[in-house]
């Protein structure tokens, strides 16, 4: 027999504890109630079965306390569990704002991820371990699932938005990292590694690891190679202090301009207009890629100043030149 079976991976993550307790307390309340639910009808069925044909049961009467307890009992129960669940949700949905950003995009049949300084690579993730992490997911063909079974954590990547998921690795070693989503043939051959190190050795990675430009940097670049730059300030509105600000809309509506926004307006520019502004900025839709496309967000994010066409303290300025793009392989 295997001594080293285990029914779960180890806890890895800071959020593993709190899913596994409750998937546990869950699976206590149904294991409780499957088998009190089958003891009771067998019981029932024994007990009230029609002993004769002339056997007339007697009326049965209403027992308001019984009726009050079985209605505020299972009301308990599922608002512990709806509390519980939300809680986890929010901790793995809400990343704190020191989390380390990282770019993952999902393609038949591989996962392509790039580090907030600049460094790529392909079916692994190399993570720095007790530091908040936030995965930003984008999909480049179909749906896929991004799933780390010893994080206990799992998000779908969908094509056409983001999506988001934030995890603090606690223990260093190699984990597996799967697709959980069946996303065409070669589906079981989507899979991967997440590496967790110390802090120090992260760095030494990336310092010894090939890097293409940082995502803002290339973002920058984009962002003047495709003159996004000749309008926005004058005939488009500004981008400076753009992400998470409140925009009004033609329709009257106002928007948060976040992640999704931001994507939205580069690749289907008529679906929101900006009030007092004209609807002349042409779509880029299968123009830039989802590398891309988060490079230009991530650019974006990152012009904090409100003086419009000026960049900020924290933003550089515009290169002169764009720098070409590495197209990756497997």
């Amino acid at each position: 027999m295997n001594q080293d079976f285990q029914l779960f991976p180890g806890q890895a993550s800071r959020v593993a504890r709190d899913v596994d307790n409750l998937f546990w307390y869950l699976t206590t309340i149904a294991t409780f109630f499957t088998i009190l639910i089958f003891v009771l009808i067998v019981y029932f069925a024994v007990k009230f079965r029609r002993r004769s044909e002339s056997y007339v049961p007697p009326a049965t009467k209403t027992h308001a306390k019984l009726e009050i307890l079985w209605s505020v009992i299972p009301f308990i129960i599922v608002m512990t569990i709806f509390v519980w669940g939300a809680r986890v949700y929010f901790l793995i949905l809400r990343p704190p704002a020191t989390a380390l950003d990282i770019h993952v995009v999902g393609r038949q049949w591989m996962w392509k991820v790039q580090h907030p300084t600049g460094p790529r690579e392909i079916n692994s993730l190399h993570l720095p371990a007790g530091k908040p992490i936030e995965l930003t997911l984008a999909s480049q063909d179909v749906i896929h699932s991004l799933y780390i079974p010893a994080f206990r954590v799992k998000m779908d990547v969908l094509p056409g938005r983001y999506t988001q998921i934030s995890f603090t690795p606690t223990k260093t070693g190699e984990y597996h990292l799967f697709c959980a989503e069946y996303c065409g043939t070669l589906h079981s051959g989507m899979i991967g590694k997440v590496v967790v190190m110390q802090e120090q050795e992260y760095q030494d990675w990336l310092a010894r690891t090939p890097s293409d430009l940082a995502p803002v940097d290339a973002g920058a670049s984009l962002f003047q190679s495709m003159a996004c730059v000749t309008c926005h300030g004058s005939v488009a509105p500004t981008l400076h202090g753009l992400y998470e600000s409140n925009v009004k809309l033609t329709t009257g509506e106002t928007v948060i301009a976040d992640e999704q926004y931001i994507r939205e307006s580069i690749t289907d520019s008529t679906a929101k207009i900006v009030d007092g502004y004209k609807p002349i900025m042409p779509s880029f839709r299968g123009q830039v890629s989802e590398e891309e496309l988060m490079q230009l967000v991530a650019y974006i994010k990152s012009l904090k100043s409100d003086r419009p066409g000026a960049p900020s303290d924290q933003n550089p300025p515009l290169p002169l030149r764009p720098t070409p793009g590495q197209e990756e392989t497997r």
